[in-house]
C-alpha cells in the first residue's frame, strides 16, 4: 500500500492505494498557513491516522506546489511561500521515520492520469493544470521527468508564443516578468478579458448561453492555448495531453483546441499532416494530485 499527500494553500489531502489502484482510505484538514512546521505536523497526522484506519505501514509521497531543488534539497518556487527553503524530504523523513517521495504537484497531477486516468498507457503524456495558476508536468513511460534543476514541464512561466501586439509584453506576473502562458490562461486572466469582476466559471457559463462578448473571450483562450500548447508539441511531442484544474471544465477547448493546432506546430499546417497528439479531460479531477503523490511509489 501507499499513502499520497497533497499539500495546498488551503488544505492537506491523504490517500491510500493499494498495488490495483484501489482507493482504501481519504482523509483531509485545513491547510496551516505560514505555519512550515505545524504543516509537518499535519501531513504526519494524517498518514497516521490512514494508517490506523487500513492497519498497514506504507510508502509516503508528497506532492507540493513547488519543488525540492536536486542541489540543496530545499523547496523553490512554492506559491505556498512558507515552505520555500526548507529541506522538507529530509524533514519528512524524520517525522515520519521511513523514506519519503517528494514531487511538485503538477508533476503528480500528470503522473496520476499516466499510470491509471486519461493517459493511461501512453508512453509520452504533458499534464497541464489551468486554474488560479497554470503548471505542468511531464511522464514518460510511466516516469515522472524532473530534469537536474527540478524544472521540466515548467510551462506557466515561459512567454506566451507568438504574442500579437495587443498581448505584447503582456501583463505583469507575480514572478517578476510580464506576459507569461499564467497571465493569459489563468482563471484570473479570463475573469480580467471579460472585466467587471465576473468569475471565470460565470464567462464560461455566459458563454454557453449564448453571450457574444463571453464567447469571444474563450475563443482568445482556445487560440492562446493552442499556441501555448503548440510549442509544448514543438518540444516534447507528448503522445497525449491531459488538462486538469478548474478551466479544464470548460466543455468546448476538447473540440475547439485540437484544430487550432496545426497551425502552431512545426511542419504540420504546411505538410497537411493532422496533429496527432490527443487533448483529453483529466479522469481523476481534482484526485490526480494526491493520487500521483501516493504513485511516485509505483506498483511493486
Amino acid at each position: 500500500m501507499r499513502i499520497g499527500i497533497d499539500v495546498g494553500g488551503t488544505k492537506i489531502e491523504g490517500i491510500a492505494i493499494a498495488d490495483d489502484g484501489l482507493e482504501r482510505a481519504r482523509r483531509r484538514v485545513p491547510a496551516p498557513r505560514e505555519d512550515y512546521a505545524a504543516s509537518l505536523r499535519a501531513v504526519a497526522g494524517l498518514v497516521a491516522a490512514i494508517e490506523a484506519e487500513t492497519g498497514q505501514h506504507a510508502r509516503v509521497g508528497v506532492g507540493i506546489p513547488g519543488t525540492p531543488s536536486p542541489g540543496s534539497g530545499l523547496v523553490k518556487n512554492a506559491n505556498s511561500t512558507w515552505l520555500n527553503g526548507k529541506p522538507i524530504v529530509a524533514d519528512l523523513e524524520v517525522t515520519l521515520g521511513r523514506p519519503i517521495r517528494v514531487a511538485n504537484d503538477a508533476n503528480c497531477f500528470a503522473l496520476s492520469e499516466a499510470t491509471d486516468g486519461a493517459a493511461a498507457g501512453a508512453d509520452v503524456v504533458f499534464g497541464v493544470i489551468i486554474g488560479t495558476g497554470t503548471g505542468g508536468g511531464v511522464v514518460v513511460h510511466g516516469r515522472v521527468l524532473e530534469g537536474p534543476n527540478g524544472l521540466a514541464g515548467e510551462w506557466g512561466h515561459n512567454p506566451l508564443p507568438w504574442p500579437d501586439q495587443q498581448e505584447w509584453p503582456g501583463p505583469p506576473c507575480y514572478c517578476g516578468r510580464t506576459g507569461c502562458i499564467e497571465t493569459f490562461l489563468s482563471g484570473a486572466a479570463v475573469s480580467r478579458e471579460y472585466g467587471g469582476g465576473v468569475s471565470a466559471d460565470e464567462v464560461t457559463s455566459r458563454a454557453l448561453n449564448g453571450d457574444a462578448g463571453a464567447d469571444a473571450v474563450l475563443r482568445r483562450y482556445e487560440q492562446r492555448m493552442a499556441r501555448a500548447l503548440g510549442s509544448i508539441v514543438n518540444v516534447l511531442d507528448p503522445d497525449v495531453i491531459v488538462l486538469g484544474g478548474g478551466l479544464s471544465n470548460i466543455p468546448t477547448l476538447y473540440d475547439r483546441v485540437p484544430p487550432l493546432l496545426g497551425a502552431h506546430v512545426f511542419s504540420a499546417g504546411a505538410a497537411g499532416e493532422p496533429v496527432r497528439t490527443r487533448l483529453v479531460k483529466a479522469q481523476h479531477g481534482d484526485s490526480s494530485g494526491v493520487r500521483g503523490a501516493a504513485w511516485l511509489w509505483p506498483a511493486r
